[in-house]
């Protein structure tokens, strides 16, 4: 009885496998005749989208390519000036395997790098690498890993190689495009062709078309620099951008995401790295004088036609009509909100002076003794003092422990 059992138990499974196997093959047949036309419609427009990016891409870089070709026509190459060894567009361009000129800025949040990274910007055919790790969030960066990462990125933007930059595309694509907008040349690109402007394919060969390139960064701090000096086969030079402590937390409390962020609102971290870009600086300007380069804000904000042009010298780049007509018009009158740069530069250093009180002065001076003795900035004695004194003396870099 129990083999009639099995037996039938046998049956009725392989009646149960040929049944799912005609209706897998049935339906199989089904979903092929129906999706294949679905997909190959997909495939078909998403090549057609593809094709057109790329035809876009193409025509966006030959016309900007004819751009700067006009501006350059009259320019006043180097040519061995400022160890400098270029004569023609051609040296400075990366798609034709040039080496572009770098200019960097570095220094940290609220101490005139907008200021000074437009001056450098006014100059023509200048790719303006702004805030290059703003997708790092509101931190300082002094050491490894996260300066080994923030060099990497560094590193790609300076070689226009932005197909490992995507957390950096996808920070401004979603929701920070001034990551663009400072960059003149590209935005006003992106204005007109906001389809391809967050595409690495485009960046990349739109940024290697240009001759000059320069860069504002505010979250990492000097010594891990030392990497781009020492190898130095790109040619980076780098601007210390120094402010009076005091300028800088005044001018901090006025910016809503600072409050919350402890490397922005506290005067200790500020003034620690502060003292610790002192020790650097004396050390760079010593092991590399024709590539390191420190300015105060101050310096430059009193007298910025002199500064800038030893500035421009340093970096190699021709004081060029359109930055002297941008100091005509961004240093003589206050116009625009917090972040404008049309200022009368010479009091925009020290507002400080009459915007805060004398008991937040004395707190900032108490953490900051040190830093501000090394970087020439004198103490306000009192309420008094504040109002009217001079902030700022002389300074020299030298051991910090001398």
């Amino acid at each position: 009885m129990s083999r009639k059992l099995s037996f039938y138990f046998l049956i009725f499974l392989a009646t149960i496998c040929i049944f799912f196997l005609a209706l897998n093959q049935r339906y199989s047949n089904y979903l092929e005749h129906r999706l294949q036309p679905i997909l190959s419609s997909y495939i078909r427009g998403t090549y057609a989208m593809e094709s057109v990016a790329l035809v876009e891409i193409a025509d966006v870089v030959e016309q900007q390519r004819r751009i700067i070709q006009k501006e350059m026509e009259d320019y006043v190459y180097p040519n061995g000036k400022y160890d400098v060894y270029a004569n023609k567009l051609d040296d400075l361009v990366i798609e034709k395997q040039g080496n572009p000129l770098r200019s960097v800025i570095l220094t940290t949040w609220r101490s005139g790098s907008t200021f000074l990274g437009d001056i450098l910007n006014s100059h023509p055919a200048n790719f303006y690498h702004y805030e290059p790790l703003l997708h790092f969030g509101i931190i300082q960066i002094r050491d490894p890993p996260l300066s080994d990462e923030a060099l990497e990125n560094l590193d790609s933007m300076f070689k226009c190689d932005y197909s490992s930059l995507e957390r950096y595309l996808s920070f401004g694509r979603n929701s920070h495009p001034w990551v663009f907008n400072h960059n003149t040349y590209l935005w006003k690109q992106c204005q007109l062709h906001k389809r391809i402007c967050w595409d690495n394919r485009f960046v990349t060969k739109f940024c290697k078309l240009f001759p000059f390139q320069s860069m504002k960064i505010v979250r990492l701090r000097l010594q891990p620099m030392e990497k781009f000096l020492e190898q130095n086969e790109l040619g980076v030079k780098i601007v210390l951008l120094i402010r009076d402590p005091r300028g800088v937390l005044q001018s901090r409390k006025h910016r809503d995401w600072c409050p919350s962020e402890p490397d922005c609102f506290d005067p200790t971290a500020l003034c620690s790295d502060m003292v610790s870009d002192y020790n650097t600086a004396a050390r760079f300007s010593k092991l590399y004088p024709n590539t390191f380069r420190v300015i105060r804000y101050e310096d430059l904000s009193v007298d910025p036609y002199s500064h800038t042009e030893k500035l421009f010298e340093f970096y190699g780049l021709h004081f060029h009509e359109n930055v002297q007509r941008f100091l005509d018009t961004h240093t003589k009158t206050d116009i625009g909100g917090l972040s404008s740069t049309f200022r009368n530069s010479k009091a925009a250093p020290f507002h400080w002076r009459n915007d805060l009180d004398f008991e937040e002065v004395e707190e900032i001076q108490q953490e900051c003794n040190l830093a501000m003795k090394l970087w020439g900035y004198v103490f306000a004695l009192n309420e008094t003092h504040q109002r009217y004194f001079d902030p700022v003396t002389n300074y020299s870099l030298r051991d910090s422990e001398a």
